[in-house]
């Protein structure tokens, strides 16, 4: 009966849903108003450009780049930004690994959406830039950045 019953529990515990990495890291953040942002944020990641740079950020080997410890990524917020709204083609070099597939243009996303990937993204792995509003995301998008 005692083995049974750890056995139960032993099975239980290995069958109990995980939280993933991304999930911990949104249990890290303490301000509520990144918080909300973010939650918003995670699930429009996972609809929008999980599919492509992966759930956990991590792309897709020497096809699509990553945003995780992406030094490209953590280099321009107005960059990132912009390329959400607008797309990319063009080589790129990211982490030392040069990228050449196209990235298309979502121009559905509204500034608010956009807002709260960004905020997302740039509140995981070890970042923590606080809310990027979907007024600075507007200001963002009237002007092509610097380093696009």
């Amino acid at each position: 009966m005692k083995k049974a019953l750890i056995i139960i529990i032993a099975l239980s515990w290995a069958c109990a849903p995980k939280s993933t990495n991304e999930e911990n890291e949104l249990s890290k953040i303490s301000d509520p108003e990144v918080m909300q942002y973010a939650v918003i944020g995670k699930t429009l990641y996972e609809s929008y450009c999980g599919n492509c740079h992966q759930n956990d950020g991590r792309g897709l080997g020497k096809l699509i780049p990553p945003l995780r410890e992406a030094d490209y990524f953590k280099e321009s917020i107005h960059r990132s930004v912009w390329i959400m709204r607008h797309g990319q083609k063009g080589e790129i070099t990211v982490n030392g690994q040069v990228y050449d597939q196209p990235m298309p243009a979502n121009t559905t996303l509204k500034p608010l959406e956009i807002a709260q990937i960004t905020t997302y993204l740039y509140n995981i792995w070890g970042m923590k830039e606080g809310v990027i509003s979907s007024s600075e995301v507007e200001k963002y998008l009237r002007e092509r950045p610097e380093n696009y």
